[in-house]
């Protein structure tokens, strides 16, 4: 008993300092330098708690990627988050808007503010560069070229990458959101993802 006491007495204040201590920044997510996809704005644009009359009209109505661009403008007022966005961030929205929407009505929420947008919300293009793009190579290889549509889509069909599963708007979706976001500069790139940035 008497070696609990001292054993306690010698190592608890050390316990208590260790517990209190604060921990550690998280370390940054290294494909912070790719930018955001549709999906991610979205959740962003509705974390600003826009009216839930907003959040429905934006979540069943369908347009073109212009029609979009010039919708998000003319209810900035109304949807406050949309405030925040770059002119590439809002017509990367606008470009994902015209790919998923309108979402069929049983996905709507009936309370928008309790949503998960995160996952509610079908993925976009950044998503699909992180989830399939480096299954078989380094995503440098995708992110840092500057390509046509037809070229995304071209080595989509290609053999190699035939058997990834996406639909065939899905890849569309991906090539509009690489062309508008991918020919990242390679000194933009984390060091650790520089190697193997061949061109296909």
């Amino acid at each position: 008993m008497k070696i609990l006491r001292l054993f306690a007495r010698a190592v608890l204040p050390w316990l208590t300092v260790l517990l209190l201590a604060p921990l550690p920044a998280q370390a940054a997510d290294v494909f912070d330098f790719i930018p955001l996809g549709g999906r991610t704005l979205l959740a962003k644009v509705f974390a600003s708690r826009p009216p839930a009359g907003e959040v429905k009209a934006l979540l069943s109505a369908k347009h073109t990627r212009e029609e979009w661009r010039s919708y998000l403008q003319d209810h900035s007022k109304a949807i406050t988050g949309l405030q925040g966005l770059n002119e590439k961030e809002l017509l990367t929205l606008a470009d994902y808007l015209s790919f998923n929407m309108p979402l069929p009505t049983a996905k709507i929420p009936a309370n928008p503010a309790q949503a998960n947008w995160e996952k509610l919300l079908p993925l976009d293009g950044r998503d699909f560069t992180l989830e399939y793009c480096q299954s078989c190579h380094i995503v440098t290889v995708v992110i840092t070229q500057k390509r046509s549509k037809d070229a995304w889509l071209g080595s989509m069909n290609k053999p190699s990458h035939i058997q990834i599963k996406l639909t065939r708007e899905q890849r569309e979706a991906l090539a509009s959101y690489l062309i508008l976001n991918a020919a990242i500069p390679i000194d933009e790139v984390p060091e650790e993802l520089r190697a193997g940035g061949a061109t296909y």
